[in-house]
């Protein structure tokens, strides 16, 4: 299987912005053996701007344009450096691709993009993609990578796309303010009414919601991708994703 893996900032820094060590380092490692099994993985990761957040000690996620690239800046570092260490201990290659909006209207761009991937397919490198925060302005400029992620899963051909967040999946209500809310393990057609339970923003850190996750559902089934929102808190499920077991929500891609 081809399979791409997005975590968002909420998965991998805490609160504070600084980095979450021990689920990075979990993530790292199931992704790991994931490949070793023989799968091909791409890792869309965010967090570049709330990490920065965290190492610069500011108070919150700055609102202007030059100060989240300032900390996009600063926080990639630390994103690539860590995971680059710890796919390092398991004998894996990353390597580290910055992508934004512009990247994927141009035919020329999108298809160097297509054949880098592939060739790093070929090659058993780990793609890390991430939106080039440090240049983009337009919302930073896909806005968000679940939107980014499902994009990657269209142009790669993948054949299962999982985003990880801070929530089981889908709900018919936000359960952090419904105790009546109930998680659909899955979904098999994006009608208006589940494209409506996907209202509502992000973590103060990061840029996304169950809103952009829904968008990206659309992109990811309309090109045949399933694709799968999961509670990131525990990266070993991604185990039990890739088989065929029910995780979170199950979003079907039209065949």
């Amino acid at each position: 299987m081809r399979i791409v893996v997005k975590v968002g900032t909420s998965t991998i820094a805490h609160a504070t912005g600084r980095m979450n060590i021990f689920l990075v380092e979990e993530l790292c490692k199931v992704l790991s053996d994931i490949k070793n099994i023989g799968h091909e993985v791409v890792l869309v990761s965010s967090g570049a701007i709330g990490i920065g957040v965290g190492k610069l000690n500011l108070k919150e996620r700055p609102n202007d344009i030059p100060s989240k690239q300032a900390a996009a800046a600063v926080g990639q570092c630390e994103l690539m450096y860590t995971y680059d260490r710890l796919f390092s201990q398991y004998n894996h290659v990353t390597a580290q691709i910055l992508l934004s909006g512009s990247d994927f209207e141009k035919d020329e761009s999108h298809i160097n993009i297509k054949n880098t991937l592939n060739r790093l397919f070929e090659m058993n490198v780990i793609p890390i993609i991430n939106e080039n925060d440090t240049v983009a302005t337009n919302e930073i400029s896909i806005g968000d990578n679940d939107t980014l992620a499902a994009v990657v899963a269209e142009s790669v051909n993948a054949d299962l796309l999982v985003l990880f967040t801070d929530i089981d999946g889908l709900y018919t209500a936000d359960p952090r303010k419904d105790s009546n809310a109930k998680l659909l393990s899955k979904v098999e057609d994006l009608t208006d009414e589940i494209i409506s339970l996907g209202e509502g923003n992000g973590t103060k850190l990061g840029t996304g919601g169950m809103k952009t996750k829904l968008c990206a559902a659309k992109i990811a089934t309309d090109a045949g991708i399933d694709m799968v929102i999961a509670n990131g808190k525990d990266p070993k499920k991604l185990h039990n994703i890739v088989n065929g077991e029910s995780v979170g929500t199950l979003f079907v891609g039209r065949k």
